[in-house]
């Protein structure tokens, strides 16, 4: 006999381990994002403080000059480093949930097509029509899910090589400008 209790708790049972799984892969990104943030923090005003005590022995303009250009080019490198940090940890975050909802996903349609074909074993003469209109309709969801799936990974893939490419164009333009000064 088909029990519609148990198929109910598993999918209770399934969504509240997914939900958990969201909870945790939201907070390691978010404690790697503060980690990271405390970090470059820290090492900002370590080096602001050995360049301000720099500054106030220099008594030559030209080497004063010097010092803060050589701030700037730091500032930005490790202002462009910081950011491929941020992107990395947010695009890990993206990559877990995806693959968590695609499997949920999965499961779930896995445990529909289970019960309804128990609900078929059990369904009167002449369903079968509408039953497999159902499972039909599920695997033609199923097959689009997995197209704009498959489309979002190639758009991030992209992304994450134009990020990469713009924020080493950026501190390429930054060091060409410096050494021009």
């Amino acid at each position: 006999m088909f029990n519609t209790n148990d198929q109910l708790s598993k999918v209770s049972l399934s969504g509240f381990e997914a939900a958990l799984r969201v909870a945790q892969i939201s907070l390691d990104s978010a404690e790697r994002l503060v980690k990271l943030n405390l970090e470059a923090s820290k090492q900002t005003l370590e080096e602001n403080v050995k360049v301000a005590k720099a500054l106030a022995g220099t008594t030559d303009a030209q080497e004063a000059l010097k010092q803060i250009n050589q701030l700037a080019t730091q500032s930005v490198d490790k202002a462009v480093a910081n950011s491929r940090n941020v992107y990395e940890i947010v695009s890990a975050a993206q990559s877990e949930l995806s693959k968590l909802a695609e499997e949920n996903l999965g499961s779930f349609n896995k445990n529909l097509i289970t019960a309804l074909e128990g609900a078929a074993k059990n369904a009167p003469a002449g369903s079968d029509n509408a039953l497999n209109a159902v499972k039909t309709s599920l695997a033609a969801a199923a097959a689009a899910v997995n197209s704009f799936s498959k489309a979002a990974q190639q758009v991030a893939e992209f992304t994450d090589s134009s990020i990469k490419a713009a924020s080493s164009a950026t501190a390429d333009a930054v060091k060409t400008a410096t050494k021009r000064a």
